[in-house]
């Protein structure tokens, strides 16, 4: 029987944190879990496509846009579960026994890992804790925590939309708070932007886009706000 899971990451000028990426999914290379790892790509100007290429990985191009590039990547796959993995996030070694349990056990929900940084600074700890805590009580995680989530119920929540900004909150939100369960895993997101702005700056930056648009801003108007 084909492996189940299918991984797509999208990318964009992702060299820099894209070997880490790759290196963290070994374990679910080496258990058998994984049937393809799947680059969709905004066509980047750095090494992205050569990193891609040498890890083995299926190297595709599409417009850019995250939204636009998980659709293309899911559209390409061939397994019956997918793995939405943001380049800059690694994933700690126990991902592919939990994701395999999640598979076996809880095949009509979708699942998300716990949020890190890799940062020593005290500012991470503060923002893991607040971003965890709201996405067990809101069942709104951020898309650096990955979505694992069957070919099936991806179909039945119409996928991602094809939206420049808030394609992750879309999903999940259609996806419902009932069908989201927590791995215990740990998605280690890269702290750039939180060290350039300052943790508390950037975390209430991003919690104002996510209020304007719960309250109706379109994505378009708001990823022409973000940086």
């Amino acid at each position: 029987m084909p492996a189940p899971l299918s991984i797509i990451i999208p990318t964009l000028n992702a060299a820099a944190d894209l070997p880490l990426c790759l290196e963290s999914l070994m374990p679910g290379l080496e258990s058998g879990l994984i049937r393809e790892v799947i680059v969709s790509d905004g066509f980047s100007e750095d090494e992205t496509a050569a990193i891609a290429e040498a890890s083995g990985a299926t190297f595709l191009t599409s417009a850019k846009g995250r939204g636009r590039q998980l659709v293309a990547g899911a559209e390409a796959a061939r397994g019956d579960w997918f793995l939405f993995l943001h380049a800059d996030t690694a994933l700690s070694r126990e991902w592919a026994e939990r994701v395999a349990d999640h598979i076996r056990d809880r095949p009509g929900k979708a699942g998300v890992f716990r949020l890190k940084y890799r940062s020593d600074d005290r500012g991470a700890r503060w923002l893991e804790t607040r971003a965890n805590r709201r996405a067990r009580w809101l069942g709104l995680p951020y898309g650096d925590q990955g979505l694992l989530i069957s070919r099936k119920l991806y179909d039945q929540v119409g996928g991602y939309p094809d939206v420049r900004l808030m394609e992750d909150v879309m999903i999940v939100r259609a996806v419902g708070k009932d069908k989201l369960t927590f791995l215990d895993a740990d998605a280690r997101t890269s702290a750039v932007k939180y060290e350039r702005d300052g943790w508390r700056k950037r975390a209430w930056k991003n919690a104002w886009m996510l209020a304007r648009f719960l309250l109706g801003t379109s994505p378009d108007k708001l990823a022409k706000d973000y940086t």
